[in-house]
Parts: C-alpha cells; sequence; structure tokens
C-alpha cells in the first residue's frame, strides 16, 4: 500500500524519493538524497504534471494507479523536459496511449529527441488554460528558467502554482513533505545551493518570472523538488527574488588550496583577523575537500570571498581553479573579492586568481598577498592589515 498524499482537494503527491543516486547530474553530492515530485489532478479529466526519473518508475506507476484505479490518464502537463522529470513518460504513455502530452513549442522537439515520442502532442502558449471539471489549469512561458522549453502551470481554483523546477532543492523528503512539517535550515541551504548551482546563472530569467507570476494568487508552491510550500510559499518567492537579485548577507568566504599547508596556514591567520574584527560569518574551505558546490552556496549567500592559492605547475592550484570556472560561469554579482596565496621557485597563482579578478568585474578590497616558501611576518602583517580593511568595509556596509 503506497502512501496516498492529497496536497489539496483532488491534487495528489505522486513523487517519489531517491536516496541511491549519489550525484545529481552526475556531478553534484547528494549527501540527503533528492525528491522527485510529480502531480496528479484526479478530476473530471485527469491530469498528471510531470513525471520522475527512470529508476523509480515502478513505484511511480503503482502510485498513480492506486489512485485512480482502471480510470485513464487524459493529460501529461510536461513543464521541464529534464529526464530526472521526463524520464518516466515513455512508460506513462505506454501505460496510457490515449493520453495527450500537454507542452508549449519548444517542448516537443526535447520529446522527440529525448524518447522519440512524436505523437499526441497538445501545445499550448502562454496565458491557455485547459479545463478538467472543477479544475482549471492556466500555463506560463518561463523560458530559460533553467531550459529553453520551462513553463509553470496555475490551478485557477486551488491557487497551486506547479512550478517546476523552480522554487526546488536538494534533500529526500523525510516523511515530511510540506514547508511545515520539515527542518527548514537544512533546506534553506540545499535550496540555495540548487539555486546557486543549477539555477544561477538565469537569474535575469527568474526575475522576469517573478515578475510575471507576481499577478496570481499563489496559495501553494508545488515545485518538482525538495518540499510543497503550502503555510508560507512567499518564503521561497522572497529568497528567489533575493538569489536572483544577488543581495548578499554579512560574511566573508575564504576559498584556499595548498599543498604543504603555507596557504591553508595564511587562511587560518587572515580568518581569525577578520573574526576578531567583528564579523561572525567566517567560513574557510579548502577548496580539495570540500566540492565546489557547498562553497558556491555559501558565496551566494555572504558578501566578501577571499581567494588563495598557491603556485601549481605556474598556475592556480587545480580545485581552486574548478571553483572560479564555477564562479565565472554562475553570473553572479556585486560581492567583494580579496586574494593571498604562495609561491617557492615560480609564481602562478596569485596572478592566476588577479586575472580572474578582472574578468569577473568584482570590487577588489587591499592588495593581493603572496608568501614565497612560507609566510614570514611581513606577510602576516599584510594579511593582518587585509583582515581589516575587509571586517571595516563589511561593517560598514552593513551598519547603515
Amino acid at each position: 500500500m503506497n502512501c496516498r498524499l492529497s496536497i489539496r482537494e483532488d491534487i495528489h503527491w505522486i513523487g517519489v524519493n531517491d536516496r541511491e543516486t549519489t550525484l545529481f547530474e552526475n556531478y553534484w553530492p547528494l549527501e540527503k538524497g533528492v525528491a522527485y515530485n510529480s502531480y496528479l489532478i484526479n478530476d473530471e479529466k485527469i491530469a498528471i504534471l510531470d513525471t520522475v526519473k527512470f529508476n523509480k518508475t515502478t513505484e511511480y506507476l503503482e502510485k498513480i494507479r492506486e489512485i485512480i484505479g482502471d480510470r485513464k490518464v487524459d493529460y501529461l502537463i510536461v513543464n521541464h523536459m529534464e529526464p530526472d522529470h521526463s524520464g518516466s513518460m515513455l512508460a506513462l504513455l505506454g501505460a496510457y496511449p490515449d493520453m495527450q502530452i500537454v507542452g508549449n513549442k519548444k517542448t516537443f522537439p526535447f520529446i522527440e529527441g529525448f524518447y522519440g515520442i512524436t505523437k499526441n502532442y497538445y501545445e499550448v502558449g502562454d496565458g491557455d488554460s485547459i479545463e478538467l471539471g472543477k479544475h482549471k489549469l492556466t500555463f506560463y512561458l518561463t523560458p530559460m528558467v533553467h531550459w529553453p522549453e520551462t513553463m509553470m502551470t496555475y490551478d485557477e481554483t486551488s491557487g497551486v502554482l506547479f512550478s517546476m523546477d523552480a522554487f526546488g532543492g536538494f534533500g529526500a523528503l523525510d516523511g515530511g513533505i510540506f514547508d511545515d512539517e520539515i527542518n527548514f535550515d537544512f533546506y534553506e541551504d540545499e535550496t540555495r545551493r540548487y539555486y546557486s548551482n543549477i539555477v544561477a546563472k538565469y537569474s535575469p530569467m527568474v526575475q522576469r518570472s517573478l515578475k510575471k507570476l507576481s499577478v496570481l494568487d499563489i496559495k501553494m508552491i508545488a515545485p518538482t523538488h525538495g518540499p510543497i510550500w503550502r503555510s508560507n510559499p512567499s518564503k521561497i518567492v522572497d529568497l528567489y527574488d533575493k538569489w536572483s537579485k544577488f543581495e548578499a548577507e554579512h560574511g566573508v568566504v575564504i576559498v584556499y588550496g595548498s599543498m604543504y599547508g603555507n596557504t591553508a596556514k595564511m587562511a587560518d591567520y587572515l580568518a581569525r583577523i577578520i573574526a576578531e574584527n567583528g564579523v561572525k560569518n567566517v567560513k574557510v574551505f579548502d577548496a580539495s575537500k570540500t566540492h565546489s558546490s557547498y562553497i558556491l552556496s555559501e558565496i551566494w549567500k555572504y558578501k566578501a570571498v577571499v581567494i588563495g592559492s598557491c603556485a601549481y605547475n605556474t598556475k592556480v592550484f587545480s580545485s581552486v581553479e574548478t571553483v572560479l570556472a564555477k564562479l565565472g560561469n554562475s553570473g553572479l554579482k556585486d560581492r567583494y573579492i580579496s586574494v593571498f596565496g604562495n609561491k617557492s621557485w615560480s609564481g602562478g597563482g596569485v596572478s592566476g586568481i588577479e586575472a580572474f579578478v578582472s574578468e569577473i568585474g568584482w570590487e577588489k578590497i587591499g592588495p593581493s598577498i603572496e608568501a614565497t616558501y612560507s609566510p614570514k611576518d611581513v606577510e602576516f602583517e599584510a594579511l593582518n592589515a587585509l583582515g581589516k580593511e575587509i571586517a571595516d568595509r563589511l561593517n560598514s556596509d552593513y551598519d547603515k
């Protein structure tokens, strides 16, 4: 017996948890798993909104049959075509061969390309609607949040917004599926990690979509990952608004790469100086030990970033290069940045970071500091001055 779960009258959560997959998109760590959310509206006509990843298809079809029995599915609403949401489409169409596949004109080339399906298409445009009986579904195109075909579906009857990947996050749903049933601190971190690594590059399009959706009376947000926002949907909307505007909190993220501990020593010293000068949120990461997705998430949260690297074959240490590549591709704006590092027989670490600073266009605080062999008094004095300057700038900004 599967757990039936109604999120509104006639609307059922038919999602699944995936605690087996270790890397989302074969890159992002899933230490706490991930949920693939799908929804079923059991009205005069039956509509399913998105599917689940192929590794959960059997469980998924069982949930559908438990709710509707021998009735047929009339519509599959395809808000987003990534395979973690469309992966059970072929199986669903096999079970319900007369089912109409609802998408916009950009959806169908993806369907044919991924699955070879060329029939049962039902095209909708921005603002078009389908009536199921009591429920009326209206579609809002949200291109590049975060694929070209993405759209959201709003149920005019219940006020539920089916938001596809937007407003979702990492983390399996461990019993609680609603925002009022969970430890929000964990999901906020995992939602920000999801946003900063997967959606963030398209922040201008997120802003455009938020303006489009602002006219709706949204009573609940049902994304395709993470918890359903039934008690306070404005909370996740406000977070998306904040993140897509690049707003930041009072704090510093120090990221370093060190071969033999000298750059690490500089990072710890600098962190202590910043903390002594009144900054409570100081996060220090060894780029070789912490996956870049967690580092980027923290950088998205806090205002100041300090990057340190030893020289490695005349270049930036490789784990730090990974972080810089992710940062450069993320589109993040309006941060402070500072630079330090270490060299022995050649340079390249600090100068490589400086080249990145020139490209990204953030405001640089203080001079770059580079020790030779190991940091000496002169470098510690410089780090002391830099730490105070970073703290003073942050304290001044956030005391306004």
